[in-house]
C-alpha cells in the first residue's frame, strides 16, 4: 500500500479510497443515470422482443388460415375424393406443415400425423398441441399450432405448423434481451465508477490545494489540465480568487506597515510634546499653545483613521451611496469656489471651465469630497505663480471631470501604486499628508461606477492632470 502512494504521489496524482468513492454524488447520478437508461433499454428491447415474437406467430397463423381456406375450398369443388389427393400430395416430404384428414370417427384418411390431438368434441378453432417426431433415427417431442376445420359430411381437416424452430428463436430472443440487459448494467457500473473515480480525482486535487493554503502555503494552485471543461474553468476562477486574496493579504500588510510608520511620528510628538510641558515650569501660555498643538495633531490623526474606515465600507460596500441625479458641472463649480481663497493664499491662479447638461447619478456630498482631495493635491504641489483648472466636460466614456496642474507631476510607472493607501513618493514625504487622499477618490468613483486616471497635461507641459470620469445620466 505504501508503494501504491508513492507511486501516486510521483506521478501527482490522488489516491482515491473505494468506499469515498461510492459515495461520491457522481456516482450516485451514474447509477441514476444507469437505472433510467436500463428501464429505457428494457422497454425497448420488450418491444422488440414482443413485435418480433407477435409478429412471427402471426405470420404463422395467417399462413395456416390461408391453407385451410384454400382445403375447404377444394373439398366444395372437389369433394373428398379430391381434397384427399391434396393433402396427401402436399404432406409427402414435409418439415414444418401438418396435415390430417379424418372420419367422423377420427379415422386417419390423408396426412402427416397418426392421430387427431385433443380437442372439444364438435368444435373447431386454433388447437396447441406437441407430436412426436423422428429426426436423424431420434424420437422428439415437437410443439405445434393447428387449426380444426369441420367438414360436411362430419369430415374434420387439421392444418398446422411445426412452431419448434419458432419458439427456440423466441428462446433465444428472451436470453438476448436479458444478456443485453446484464451487459448494459455491467458497463454502466464500469463508466459509473472510472467516470467518478477520473472525476473524483481532480476535486481531490482542489481539496488537496485548499488543504494545503488552511495549512498556510498562499503559493498553493489547483491545476490546470487544459481541457477547457467546467473543472478546468473552476479552477482558473479559484486560482484567481487565490491570486486576489493574496494580493489583498499583501495590501493589507503593506496598510498596516504604513500605518504604523506614518501615524508613529505623530503619536511620538504627541507624547513628547506632553512630557516636555509637564516637565516645565508652570506656565498658562506655554500649556495653553501645547494643548492647541495636541489638538490639532489629534484632528489630524482622526481624519487619517476617519479616512481609513470610509475608504474600508466603500471598498466593502458597507457605505451606500445614494445616487440622485446632479449636475456635475455645477458640483465642480461649488468645490472649486470654495477652494478659491486657497489656491490665492498660495499664489496660483484658478480657473474652471464647464459645460451645461453634465447629468451624472451620484451622491454629492462623496463627490465633492473627492473633488476636495483632489483640489487639496493639486494646490499643495503646484508651486507659486502656477496654476490649477477644474473642468467639467462629456467625453467618449461619458462625463469627465479633471483637475489640472502645473506642479512636478507623477512619473507614469507610480501612478497606479500613488493610488494605494499611504503610498506617498519620497519627492512628497516632507510636505503634510498621510497619502490617503488618492485611495479615498478611487473608492468613491468606484461606488458610483467610474474610473480616475491620472495623466498628463494634455498640452504636454509640466504637471498633472486627474480625471474623473462617470457614466453619464440620460436627462
Amino acid at each position: 500500500m505504501r508503494r501504491c502512494c508513492t507511486r501516486c504521489a510521483a506521478r501527482g496524482t490522488v489516491s482515491v479510497p473505494r468506499s469515498k468513492l461510492l459515495r461520491t454524488s457522481t456516482f450516485r447520478l451514474a447509477l441514476i443515470y444507469l437505472a433510467l437508461f436500463t428501464v429505457s433499454a428494457l422497454c425497448v428491447l420488450g418491444f422488440v422482443y414482443w413485435n418480433t415474437a407477435g409478429f412471427i406467430a402471426k405470420q404463422t397463423d395467417e399462413t395456416i388460415r390461408a391453407e385451410i381456406t384454400g382445403l375447404g375450398e377444394q373439398y366444395r369443388v372437389t369433394g373428398l375424393t379430391g381434397l384427399t389427393a391434396v393433402v396427401i400430395e402436399r404432406s409427402r416430404n414435409q418439415r414444418e406443415s401438418l396435415y390430417l384428414l379424418t372420419t367422423a370417427d377420427g379415422r386417419p384418411l390423408a396426412g402427416n400425423l397418426d392421430s387427431m390431438p385433443p380437442a372439444p368434441a364438435g368444435t373447431a378453432g386454433w388447437i396447441d398441441f406437441a407430436y412426436g417426431r423422428t429426426v436423424g433415427g431420434v424420437d422428439l417431442e415437437h410443439q405445434a399450432r393447428a387449426r380444426l376445420l369441420l367438414l360436411p359430411g362430419g369430415f374434420r381437416l387439421l392444418v398446422g405448423r411445426d412452431v419448434e424452430a419458432r419458439q427456440l428463436f423466441q428462446r433465444r430472443l428472451r436470453e438476448t434481451v436479458l444478456w443485453a440487459l446484464a451487459l448494459t448494467v455491467a458497463f454502466g457500473l464500469a463508466g459509473g465508477v472510472l467516470m467518478s473515480r477520473r472525476l473524483l480525482r481532480r476535486v481531490e486535487t482542489v481539496n488537496a490545494a485548499a488543504r494545503g493554503i488552511m495549512a498556510g502555503d498562499l503559493t498553493r494552485r489547483v491545476a490546470i489540465r487544459g481541457s477547457g471543461d467546467e473543472l478546468d474553468q473552476l479552477a482558473v476562477n479559484v486560482n484567481a480568487m487565490l491570486d486576489r486574496i493574496e494580493q489583498l493579504l499583501d495590501a493589507m500588510r503593506q496598510v498596516t506597515d504604513n500605518i504604523a510608520h506614518d501615524l508613529r511620528g505623530p503619536l511620538h510628538r504627541l507624547r513628547t510634546r506632553l512630557e516636555v510641558t509637564l516637565a516645565q515650569p508652570e506656565d498658562p501660555q506655554a500649556c495653553r499653545a501645547a494643548l492647541e498643538d495636541t489638538v490639532a495633531e489629534a484632528e489630524a490623526l482622526l481624519n487619517t483613521f476617519n479616512a481609513l474606515l470610509l475608504i474600508a465600507e466603500l471598498d466593502a460596500g458597507a457605505q451606500s451611496a445614494q445616487l440622485v441625479p446632479l449636475d456635475f458641472g455645477a458640483l465642480a463649480r461649488d468645490v472649486a469656489e470654495l477652494y478659491a481663497p486657497l489656491a490665492e493664499d498660495h499664489g496660483l491662479a484658478l480657473t474652471v471651465e464647464t459645460a451645461d447638461g453634465l447629468t451624472v447619478a451620484g451622491e454629492r456630498h462623496l463627490l465633492s469630497q473627492a473633488l476636495s482631495n483632489l483640489l487639496d493635491n493639486a494646490i499643495k504641489y503646484t508651486p507659486r505663480g502656477g496654476e490649477v483648472c477644474v473642468a467639467a466636460r462629456r467625453g467618449a466614456q461619458g462625463c469627465e471631470l479633471s483637475v489640472t496642474d502645473s506642479g512636478p507631476g507623477i512619473p507614469a510607472a507610480d501612478r497606479e501604486r500613488v493610488q494605494d493607501r499611504f503610498v506617498r513618493l519620497e519627492a512628497s514625504r516632507h510636505r503634510t499628508g498621510s497619502g490617503l487622499g488618492l485611495s479615498l477618490v478611487r473608492a468613491v468613483v468606484r461606488v458610483h461606477g467610474g474610473a480616475l486616471r491620472l495623466e498628463d497635461r494634455e498640452d504636454g507641459t509640466a504637471g498633472l492632470r486627474a480625471v474623473v470620469v462617470l457614466p453619464a445620466r440620460p436627462r
